[in-house]
């Protein structure tokens, strides 16, 4: 075979495949039924409970932090099923690669659908096809993708505890309006009727409501993600 001809071939085999969506969608999707449910009733129970209790304003705001804590929530068991994705497919690269130094052939998983972290698969089967082309050491290709992928792994949980601070921080800032609500009514005041009853009251209940929703938001995107 000329080096032309292996060139060529080496880099189609090194070029990534287009992502299959449907996979990766797959394997972080919640179940139908409470991803169905969780967020009508996250908003629903908040913002009926606040309406009994002081109208329409109370409705809109505890609604809107219902929304909130169900995508939260909802954002958490994403990142945990990504990060259970992922560490399912560093281990079954590091079982390809034992296999590979004992004698064994390359594990044919590789080359059927997965529910594994699909760019790591994506590459082990890369390094498969390179290796069966070319004849390079497969088990040193599969070490080295292991090892890059946990490197990048143990950067990214130290980025997330470096923020972790700033994260706490946003929290705090959020909780901020409680406070001054206590205080309102240490003085004597009644902060609650003027915010859920008046029309400038409502104003500034519903535009605190919205910065802090925004400010959490921001804060999130912030966040380094771990999956």
């Amino acid at each position: 075979m000329s080096s032309r001809r292996l060139r060529r071939r080496q880099r189609l085999v090194l070029s990534p495949p287009a992502p299959r969506v449907g996979v990766a969608r797959r394997s972080f999707r919640l179940p139908v039924g409470s991803s169905a449910l969780a967020f009508p009733l996250g908003i629903g129970v908040p913002a009926v409970v606040g309406y009994v209790l002081g109208g329409v304003v109370a409705a809109v705001a505890l609604g809107a932090y219902g929304a909130v804590a169900v995508l939260f929530v909802r954002r958490r068991r994403v990142a945990a099923a990504g990060r259970a994705a992922r560490s399912a497919s560093l281990d079954r690269l590091t079982g390809l690669a034992a296999d590979l130094r004992a004698g064994l052939p390359a594990n044919s998983a590789f080359a059927e659908e997965s529910p594994g972290d699909d760019g790591l698969i994506t590459l082990a089967r890369s390094a498969v096809t390179l290796a069966s082309h070319t004849g390079a050491p497969l088990a040193d290709l599969v070490d080295r993708i292991e090892a890059d992928a946990r490197a990048g792994d143990r950067a990214r949980a130290a980025a997330a505890a470096q923020a972790a601070g700033a994260q706490a921080t946003a929290v705090l800032l959020a909780a901020l309006p409680l406070g001054g609500l206590m205080l309102g009514y240490a003085i004597g005041s009644d902060p609650l009727a003027v915010l859920l009853h008046t029309p400038l009251g409502a104003l500034c209940a519903l535009g605190a409501v919205g910065l802090q929703i925004l400010g959490l938001a921001w804060s999130q995107r912030l966040q380094p993600r771990l999956s």
